[in-house]
């Protein structure tokens, strides 16, 4: 897994942290930036990028029980993608890089390739036993308040992104105590 970019503007870092991540305040949202991740179209892929996203989001402030369910929508929803990309699009794409973008209030995933077809949410069909992960994936989407898509790139492929709304800072007590 290599990342390829990564930016982040920050004006205080924590030094005990692991990778300098910005020293953050309970209740502020995750510092924001982009991130770019390049893989091998292959299997190992899935849990490479998955874990790549999983860190890059804890070490922009999303730890704790706050993000725990964007998290997992997150994770669930760059597992289906890359997976997707892996299986239907390596003979044309043999790498494919997954996009994590942080902005004010929303967190968004994207998986590009380089094959043209652009796929559709299938409908459930019990005699099918595979085909739904883009249904999948947008019905995790769709529940958690975002928008998905997919989109033609310039190069003739594909990318497919996820965009998922940020929780609500937590109201404070008038002591200050979050509860």
């Amino acid at each position: 897994m290599e990342q390829t970019s990564g930016a982040a503007s920050s004006t205080s870092t924590d030094p005990g942290s692991p990778d300098g991540a910005a020293a953050r305040r309970p209740g502020v949202g995750p510092e924001p930036g982009v991130w770019r991740f390049v893989a091998d179209a292959q299997e190992a892929a899935v849990p490479q990028t998955r874990h790549a996203v999983r860190d890059r989001l804890l070490a922009q402030g999303m730890a704790g029980e706050r993000y725990q369910e964007l998290i997992d929508d997150l994770l669930l929803i760059v597992s289906e993608l890359v997976s997707n990309a892996v299986t239907h699009a390596a003979v044309v794409s043999p790498r494919l890089s997954t996009e994590l973008a942080i902005g004010e209030g929303w967190v968004r995933i994207a998986v590009e390739d380089l094959h043209p077809y652009r796929p559709k949410a299938l409908e459930s069909d019990l005699g099918n036993l595979g085909g739904r992960g883009l249904l999948l994936v947008k019905s995790v989407t769709l529940q958690a308040g975002g928008t998905c898509d997919v989109e033609r790139t310039e190069g003739g492929g594909k990318v497919i992104w996820a965009s998922l709304p940020l929780p609500a800072p937590r109201a404070a007590e008038p002591d200050g105590h979050l509860w």
